[in-house]
């Protein structure tokens, strides 16, 4: 008769012993020790490289300079950060020279088809790292697509799709992870080149900085609680103008070098390397080592192997080929994120990466400090960079400088980012904002910002690109035969010109209407914070002072405020972000009227009217109140015109198949580290399928006798693909594929192919593939 009471008594010990586990765990949970996850990471990347042929490249305004091959791909990186039952933001860095408005539209309106209002206008930002080495045609203001013959749908649909895909992936990987913050100096990767405009800010303000430009990098290193490290964005300024405007393959520039060069390094060497394993004369580590053991034949070995592998015809393949054949694909774990390493755009402005200077191409001397002129021509001043005068080697050297500062940096990451996640957005009309500005004896004025209006020195250029004609810049009177030339298409009226002085009006695009907008009025402005950390989304390049004053206003805003949570806060600028507006500087950089000032589109108060308002942003975010929307940017996808050429048909001469070779390697040939391996096959126009996520080169390396793997494509630095037709319309184009061998290539039997697609006379694709023959490398 005892069991009964015993049972009560086991029982109650039970409950009681479940109950203080379960308070202990309700306690750990609050009090945070249970995680040491403050937030939810997600990263995502996908393809956005867009037509390698026949479109002009966005950024010089260069109406020669058209697409004819790839450098390396150009891709979408978003990194998702979200309090585990808050808030949440998007962040995507863009391999293009410039967000836009239209891409910014049509991207949310899929998003919200998707996930309803989880992700909006409000909390996602899409920023541009500024190559000027991407296809144009994508942006849906007339001046922005004049030289792109109009709006090219093949454009914008690659980067619609791979933003919407990039941030699909982060969103699906949302884990439990953290995020830590390092700062540190770049000084070998920037200059101004505008420096007599900069001069013009008081002497007082100047003598606030070391430097007349921003040399310093802030980085974000995300680590999942499971995985460890799986990316890091990092904020750096400087101009994606390493490549000249006599380019023609596509490439991210300096940034998207170093974005690739970094997701490599990373996918070798992973956390246990360190930037102390970097020497200055080591390349870019490379992963054919990781791909297949290296078995060590004899020079005569790898020859008879070699011989037995003669090219191959072309021959008919499917899209999946291209796709499968791609390196990096094959090296990542099903199960494990994709490292993801992005180098976004800041203050870039007035910042050049030509390092060495601007000097005369017909001297060889010093251009004109004030007018960046030769002899009063503005297009003979050009900018040297650090490889000059190789700009794939510039490309690569400044690309390599901001990859090592962010191995530094994100091998030493050590501040935690702690607190909320939350943001503040709105739209302004930027034709007629009322700006308070206070008077030094006192009191204040109140001014107005104006249509948007470009200068004369527009037309000029910079050091980076000089323009053509009589422009050049500095100039603020303009000339006679300019201004009958602008006036065919729009006299600016007196209220308009006083509003711009002392700018001389050359396009006066915001009150130009026909066919549709010119230039835009309506800018997004916003406001992300992760914590300690807020990054401020501006809709343009603003100059290097221009970026510091709103930096600091925003940052005495945000510290001053009641709650203190934002002592110790970073202030990053998210340059060309969200929409593309052209330039800011400061009141005395837009008096002296260089490029950049002529550049400035709604006057000389546009910096004090992004001061105010940012700062009304920065105090609803402090105060936790909303903002008003303001009025919506117009979505003009239904009134865009297109004037380039489609693709009709593709042939290849009598008794040649697509895919054929047409310079094959020697047989029996046996290349150095170092050399350049090239072979010419007949092809087709890249148009044709934009290989998205493929490839359209690829070297394989032999494994073992009959095994060929995959170990650059076009998507690495060494690998260029060419694309050229003999006359400008005709039918029959080749494909002329590069390869200069790393000097970390492994020795072995190596070989060419190219994969492309065909169009036939009722328009089917077809796809196609061929390979060269054969060779050593040892």
């Amino acid at each position: 008769m005892e069991f009964f009471p015993t049972l009560n008594l086991n029982v109650q010990r039970q409950c009681a012993i479940t109950w203080f586990w379960f308070s202990l765990l309700l306690l750990l949970q609050s009090s945070g020790v249970f995680s040491d996850s403050n937030y939810l990471i997600g990263l995502g990347s996908y393809d956005i490289t867009g037509p390698a042929a026949d479109v002009n490249m966005m950024g010089y305004a260069n109406t020669e300079q058209t697409t004819s091959g790839v450098h390396f791909r150009l891709r979408a990186r978003t990194f998702i950060v979200a309090e585990p039952q808050g808030n949440r933001i998007v962040f995507v860095n863009l391999d293009a020279c410039m967000a836009s408005q239209i891409v910014t539209i049509k991207v949310l309106e899929r998003l919200k088809a998707r996930y309803g209002n989880l992700y909006t206008e409000k909390n996602v930002a899409i920023s541009g790292i500024h190559t000027h080495a991407g296809p144009g045609g994508y942006l849906q203001y007339v001046v922005y697509i004049i030289t792109s013959l109009g709006f090219v749908r093949q454009s914008f649909d690659v980067i619609v799709d791979g933003i919407e895909k990039s941030i699909i992936q982060a969103h699906e990987n949302l884990r439990p992870g953290s995020i830590f913050l390092n700062k540190g100096e770049l000084l070998d990767a920037s200059v101004n080149r505008s420096p007599s405009a900069y001069f013009n800010n008081p002497a007082a303000e100047r003598s606030k900085y070391k430097y007349d430009v921003d040399k310093e990098m802030t980085l974000l290193k995300f680590v999942d609680d499971e995985w460890g490290p799986v990316g890091s964005f990092n904020w750096f300024s400087t101009h994606g103008t390493s490549m000249s405007r006599t380019n023609s393959l596509i490439s991210g520039d300096n940034k998207g070098a170093a974005a690739r060069f970094m997701e490599d390094w990373f996918d070798q060497n992973g956390v246990q390397s360190s930037y102390s394993n970097i020497s200055d004369t080591d390349e870019v580590p490379r992963r054919v080592s990781n791909i297949i053991p290296i078995v060590h034949k004899n020079h005569h070995e790898l020859l008879e192997l070699a011989a037995s592998f003669q090219s191959s015809s072309g021959k008919p393949a499917t899209r999946f080929l291209s796709v499968a054949r791609r390196v990096r694909s094959a090296l990542r774990l099903a199960d494990k994120p994709i490292f993801v390493s992005a180098f976004c755009q800041s203050n870039c402005g007035d910042v050049s990466p030509n390092v060495l200077g601007a000097f005369c191409i017909d001297t060889g001397l010093p251009c004109d400090f004030n007018h960046s002129t030769c002899g009063g021509k503005n297009e003979l001043c050009y900018g040297r960079g650090p490889g000059y005068p190789d700009e794939f080697e510039s490309t690569r050297i400044i690309g390599d400088r901001q990859f090592r500062k962010a191995v530094d940096l994100f091998n030493e990451a050590s501040e935690e980012l702690k607190g909320e996640v939350d943001y503040r957005h709105t739209y302004l009309d930027f034709s007629k904002l009322e700006v308070k500005l206070s008077k030094s004896g006192g009191g204040s004025e109140l001014v107005k910002t104006c249509p948007a209006a470009m200068g004369f020195a527009f037309a000029a250029g910079t050091t980076d690109g000089p323009g053509a004609f009589d422009f050049k810049q500095g100039d603020d009177q303009g000339n006679p035969f300019w201004r009958l030339v602008r006036n065919l298409l729009k006299t600016p009226n007196k209220e308009q010109i006083d509003c711009q002085h002392p700018k001389p009006i050359l396009l006066d695009t915001g009150e130009m209407k026909e066919p549709y907008d010119w230039a835009p009025s309506i800018l997004p402005i916003q406001i992300l914070r992760i914590g300690q950390l807020v990054i401020l989304s501006v809709p343009g390049e603003f100059t290097t002072m221009a970026g510091r004053h709103l930096r600091d206003a925003v940052k005495m805003v945000l510290t001053n405020g009641v709650r203190g949570e934002f002592n110790g806060v970073h202030v990053v600028i998210a340059g060309l972000t969200n929409t593309y507006s052209q330039y800011v500087t400061t009141f005395e950089e837009y008096e002296v009227q260089r490029y950049e000032g002529a550049s400035t589109l709604f006057g000389p108060h546009t910096l004090s009217a992004y001061i105010q308002e940012f700062k009304k942003l920065a105090t609803a975010l402090i105060s936790g109140q909303s903002v008003e929307p303001g009025p919506q940017p117009p979505d003009l996808l239904d009134k865009q015109i297109s004037l380039l050429t489609p693709v009709v048909l593709d042939t290849t001469p009598p008794g040649t198949k697509f895919g054929d070779i047409s310079a094959d390697v020697p047989k029996n040939s046996t290349f150095k580290r170092g050399d350049m391996v090239t072979v010419v096959f007949w092809s087709a126009c890249p148009r044709n399928d934009l290989m998205t996520e493929g490839t359209f080169a690829l070297v394989e390396i032999l494994h073992g006798q009959d095994s060929w793997v995959p170990a650059y494509d076009d998507d690495d630095f060494c690998l260029r693909f060419k694309w050229s037709r003999p006359a400008k319309l005709s039918p029959r184009s080749q494909a002329t594929i590069e390869w200069r061998i790393p000097e970390s290539t492994a020795a072995g039997v190596y070989r060419i192919k190219h994969f492309g697609a065909s169009k036939g006379l009722m328009g089917s694709i077809r796809h196609f593939t061929g390979s060269s023959t054969a060779f050593v490398v040892a």
